[in-house]
């Protein structure tokens, strides 16, 4: 099977792979002169689990994040929408819209369309 794709900015892994999944969050940075710039998220509170993204079957998308000294969970959820390869994600009155630059079995690596950040996230 093959694809064929007009951007450079596509999807560079299996397109094939469902968008649905608990993800942890791993990398943030962005693109320097034409160079990835990815350091370990500082989102990530030392000594507790890493937040995670969770794309449920029902569109439903949830936040989790661990804060404090006793690692409590805040679970903020959402809707997302998949169209092509974008992913529009709508928590409370605020909606962000990333290109997927990734897609496989072990990664999602996105790209937020407004800031250029790019956030990689792990299975």
């Amino acid at each position: 099977m093959f694809a064929t794709s007009c951007s450079s900015d596509d999807n560079e892994g299996e397109t094939i792979v469902p968008i649905q999944g608990k993800y942890n969050l791993s990398k943030q940075g962005v693109i320097v002169d034409g160079q990835e710039q990815l350091v370990d998220a500082p989102a990530n509170q030392a000594g507790c689990p890493g937040d995670y993204l969770d794309l449920r079957l029902s569109n439903t998308a949830v936040i989790g994040d661990y804060q404090g000294s006793n690692c409590a969970l805040t679970e903020t959820t959402g809707t997302y929408v998949r169209s092509h390869n974008d992913l529009t994600l709508t928590i409370g009155n605020v909606s962000s819209t990333s290109d997927i630059m990734n897609l496989t079995n072990k990664e999602l690596k996105l790209k937020d369309k407004t800031t250029g950040v790019i956030t990689v996230y792990t299975r």
